[in-house]
């Protein structure tokens, strides 16, 4: 990728190693202490965060870890919300172990995530990041919730640019036999996906951290969130064939095929006030592929800047947590 994006240019491709091996060498500080564990199934955990009222459940993707709504002290929108006297709880999918290798996606929600709300002492609000927001919309369709919060979830996924549903269906046909033969699909190997989603600008991120002032805290950003972005679990064989043939591949979700414990999930169909954030700069989930229900909420950060860059607090934060006091026991 470096050899092709800089097309020969010796001193960009120098500045990109530079920048690689600064950030390989950085100096990492230590994460806040994870809040106790509340609950516990089949290696998923749920983590509170304090606060009183009804439970917020954080449900994020089934791709890199959840500690990007829980980043640092500075960058933590669990933490935040509440102080501000709400009552957050993050539901952490933990290491698929063999117990887990047949759950596809549809699985991890009738297996783990709806008997871990069936153990609160409330109906909760979901609120879904990414995939999680996909998944938050079949458990809002099975269970009864105060309302659901979608952050960057995909629903209609033939609304992903078709240059990039291909490039991930022959990552797929190129990953497959190591996914079957260690039923689980490696996060090196979706790594590399994203990757190429933007190969330019992944060369770029590297070569402006080579200009960046070592220990500032632009630069402690960039780590916290590379170490995040190429960490994870894999996802196992039976959840990678329904992301990469299911969703990306037939559209499964968009086109009302998208079957869970039993049940065609129909996103219109739910009764629940909803809040819908889609931002009109993700390059992870474009804007297309959201559900279109609810409140919409429009922003201009990406994927991630709108959980935990400069403006976030501004831009998502304040405006979800304004939306939460405003709620009311519907369905």
């Amino acid at each position: 990728m470096l050899r092709s994006e800089t097309a020969g240019d010796t001193s960009a491709l120098a500045r990109a190693l530079s920048g690689l091996r600064r950030y390989q060498e950085a100096e990492r500080s230590s994460p806040p202490p994870p809040p106790a564990v509340v609950a516990e199934l089949g290696g998923a955990t749920l983590r509170g965060y304090g606060g009183s009222g009804v439970p917020l459940v954080f449900i994020p993707s089934l791709i890199n870890p959840p500690n990007i709504l829980d980043l640092s002290r500075e960058k933590s929108l669990l933490r935040w919300l509440a102080d501000q006297g709400h009552r957050p709880l993050l539901l952490d999918w933990g290491w698929p172990g063999e117990s887990r290798k047949a759950l596809d996606i549809a699985g991890h929600v009738e297996r783990l995530l709806l008997p871990l709300l069936d153990g609160l002492d409330a109906p909760p609000v979901l609120a879904g990041y990414c995939l999680g927001g996909t998944m938050a919309i079949a458990a809002a369709a099975l269970r009864p919730v105060e309302g659901l919060v979608l952050i960057a979830a995909p629903w209609h996924f033939g609304g992903f640019p078709d240059e990039s549903r291909a490039a991930l269906a022959r990552l797929w046909a190129q990953a497959r036999p190591t996914a079957e033969s260690l039923g689980m699909l490696p996060m090196e190997a979706l790594q590399s996906a994203f990757w190429n989603l933007d190969p330019a600008r992944t060369v770029a991120k590297f070569t402006a951290f080579a200009d960046m002032e070592p220990g500032s805290a632009e630069a402690r950003s960039f780590v916290l969130l590379e170490d995040w972005a190429n960490d994870g679990p894999p996802l196992t064989e039976a959840a990678a064939r329904e992301l990469f043939e299911g969703f990306f591949g037939d559209d499964t979700p968009g086109r009302g095929a998208w079957r869970v414990a039993g049940r065609a999930v129909d996103p219109a169909a739910l009764a629940c006030p909803i809040l819908d954030i889609v931002s009109r700069s993700d390059r992870i989930v474009p804007a297309a592929s959201a559900a279109a229900i609810g409140e919409r909420l429009d922003l201009a950060q990406g994927h991630v800047g709108m959980i935990v860059g400069s403006s976030a607090r501004q831009a998502l934060w304040h405006p979800l947590s304004d939306w939460l006091f405003g709620l009311r026991p519907s369905c």
